[in-house]
């Protein structure tokens, strides 16, 4: 193989297609799991205290107590849907849903825009997620973070190759030409 001594075995060939195959179907999976939270505070408002323990968990989650931003916002976001802060949170979860499906989807195809999409994306929530694990350690947050940590990571790595592959394809394209 030509590939440099320093570039990691990770992003070599198909080991590196076959870990973007796996993190966008992780993104697919996970896009799956928010359809049907988001679909559900939509429509199971029949469920007055199926939603009112929903609600609870909401506020836990997202540490409603511990943030007074967070707290104004869904505040403000409640005063203009008239269906409240659940409803609220469904249309969220259905558009974040509609976001993990266009990553997943887009980086399987091995498309570069969704594997930039996709670190922005992900790069944005890992403060989210130090703050949640900040205030309540355990472990399945920590996987969660050192997971969006690891995906962050790897497409960088993988768009920072490709552009310097590209770079160095490009000279020698242009002597061949002439």
């Amino acid at each position: 193989m030509n590939t440099p001594a320093h570039e990691p075995a990770i992003l070599q060939g198909a080991r590196r297609i076959r870990y973007l195959k796996l993190i966008a179907l992780f993104k697919i999976a996970k896009g799956v799991l928010l359809l049907v939270l988001g679909v559900s505070l939509l429509f199971l408002n029949a469920r007055t205290r199926w939603m009112d323990a929903l609600s609870n968990w909401a506020a836990d989650e997202i540490l409603l107590e511990h943030s007074k931003a967070v707290s104004y916002l869904l505040h403000k976001l409640q005063s203009v849907l008239a269906g409240g802060t659940l409803r609220a949170t469904g249309f969220l979860a259905l558009f974040y849903t509609a976001v993990l499906f266009t990553e997943g989807i887009g980086v399987y195809m091995q498309r570069r825009w969704a594997e930039l999409l996709m670190i922005f994306a992900t790069a944005t929530l890992i403060p989210i997620e130090i703050r949640h694990l900040w205030h309540r350690p355990g472990l399945v947050g920590a996987l969660i973070l050192l997971a969006n940590c690891f995906i962050v990571w790897f497409l960088y790595a993988v768009l920072k190759r490709d552009k310097a592959k590209a770079q160095t394809a490009q000279p020698h394209e242009l002597v061949e030409t002439r």
